[in-house]
């Protein structure tokens, strides 16, 4: 479901042109194009005026992907080396059509494309998609004005598909927007200017409909929800306030069609401006880093550690030299807080300590064995993708619960924790995801090695009154914490 809901958003991933321009030295003057709020009733002509000049179109030229024409790769077939040239020669050109190569294989060609963007200060820099610069060999920007500039790319930030652009131009100032310092509201007024489909500069209006939007484009996913017409055109363009202030920067649609149906996705101020400024000063975005791996606390595992509303971030994996595991983190631990600050559920932990500055102390409340916790923890700088996979393995683990057991067990063959053997049919360990070879290692926080050390646990944590027990269940290299109800357990 989540992937195809990606695949509907990226279908819509939007790319805009340069909005139209206002006669005039005022275009250019270096100052911050504004406007005073005005009500709907009256239009919203005076502020798209005001606003317009500073939203550019972006150019972008691709270089063709290195690789292979259908030939070569006709050549390189195996045993072809082995036949005589004058039978190779006539199979490379028969195999050309016969397999239909040069249709399925076809040389790769330079490309263009177009964006939106807009300037962000006098002296040149813009803001536009990540998306909309991937892998440019050149990028031009092109002003309401009509003059073109060569841009350079200073840096980009796929996590929330944020690129910063620098014109070069001696001499010129060009008109600018700022960002809005306050978070708009649902129900807020909103003006989209874009250049969907090809059209040229078009302002379009709605409302904030949503905030928090979390789509699947990337960990830090918090995306304002907007219903001003945006269509594929727009990505990298500005959503303003009746201020004339940066809202929201035009990234994604929801569409089955490829055209607006009223729910487009914006990257919020606030985070474009954290993001900008580190590409600004730095070329690229430093992160915080904790180096956990967590899953979201559901009704039954809130349940089981005694937690009176489904709310934190539990830990299933502590990562080998990180500040988790400097800190003492352990498994199990449900982190509750950052730094006085309530943790909602794991993105949200994710994007408290993203905000942390590498090197900064933060103190993580966690609940630990039935008791709150607290660590003091100096944060560390988020490692690459790469760095991150191979510390966790490639999988990501499925948060994942169950109320009710249904298994047959026997110790596992290492020794190490407790197999599961089968799966009773229609039971809730299958509907909830245990399979034959999953790997038992604690319940209820006690490490258990054999079928009966399960069964053990299990009425301990009756006895103790609990309605649920946590399991730490271990599938190949993930591993993650299910929640099964003591009504199955008495039964053992």
């Amino acid at each position: 479901m989540k992937r195809s809901l990606m695949a509907l958003v990226m279908a819509g991933a939007l790319s805009a042109t340069a909005l139209g321009g206002l006669a005039g030295s005022s275009v250019f003057m270096a100052v911050p194009a504004q406007a005073k709020s005005v009500a709907p009733a009256q239009g919203f002509a005076d502020l798209v005026e005001k606003v317009m000049p500073a939203v550019v179109s972006v150019e972008v030229e691709y270089q063709p992907v290195a690789g292979e024409d259908a030939r070569e790769m006709m050549r390189k077939m195996p045993g072809l080396d082995r036949l005589p040239p004058e039978f190779r020669k006539f199979f490379e050109d028969f195999g050309l059509d016969r397999f239909g190569f040069h249709k399925r294989f076809p040389r790769m060609r330079p490309g263009k494309s177009v964006g939106s963007g807009f300037f962000i200060s006098p002296d040149g820099y813009v803001v536009t998609n990540n998306h909309v610069v991937k892998n440019a060999s050149v990028v031009k920007i092109k002003t309401n004005d009509g003059k073109t500039y060569t841009a350079k790319v200073v840096g980009t930030d796929p996590k929330t598909d944020l690129a910063l652009l620098k014109v070069d131009a001696k001499g010129k100032t060009f008109p600018y927007v700022e960002f809005a310092e306050k978070d708009p509201r649902v129900g807020d007024w909103v003006v989209a200017v874009g250049n969907p489909f090809g059209f040229g500069g078009t302002v379009t209006t709605g409302i904030v409909s949503a905030k928090g939007r979390q789509i699947g484009a990337g960990p830090y996913d918090d995306f304002l929800q907007i219903d001003a017409p945006i269509n594929k055109g727009n990505s990298g363009g500005p959503a303003f306030n009746l201020e004339g202030k940066v809202v929201g920067v035009n990234t994604a649609i929801f569409s089955p069609t490829g055209g607006s149906v009223g729910i487009g996705f914006a990257i919020p101020a606030s985070v474009a401006k954290e993001v900008i400024m580190d590409l600004k000063t730095k070329g690229r975005v430093t992160r915080g880093w904790l180096g956990v791996q967590i899953q979201k606390v559901t009704p039954d595992i809130a349940e089981s550690l005694g937690l009176d509303e489904p709310k934190g971030a539990i830990v299933v994996k502590v990562t080998e030299d990180s500040p988790a595991k400097r800190a003492g983190f352990k498994v199990g631990d449900t982190v509750l807080e950052v730094n006085g600050k309530t943790v909602k559920g794991p993105r949200d932990l994710a994007r408290k300590i993203a905000h942390i500055t590498p090197g900064e102390t933060a103190r993580i409340v966690v609940l630990r064995d039935g008791a709150r916790k607290t660590l003091t923890v100096k944060i560390g700088q988020m490692p690459s993708d790469e760095k991150i996979a191979k510390a966790f393995g490639e999988k990501k683990a499925e948060p994942a619960s169950v109320e009710a057991l249904g298994l047959k067990l026997k110790t596992a063959d290492d020794g190490q924790g407790v197999m599961i053997t089968a799966v009773a049919p229609g039971s809730q360990a299958e509907k909830k995801g245990l399979k034959p070879g999953d790997i038992i290692t604690e319940v209820a926080g006690i490490e258990v090695d054999s079928p009966e050390a399960v069964k053990a646990a299990i009425a301990k944590a009756v006895k103790k009154g609990k309605k649920a027990v946590l399991f730490l269940v271990r599938s190949g290299d993930v591993q993650r914490f299910v929640a099964l109800s003591t009504k199955s357990g008495k039964k053992g």
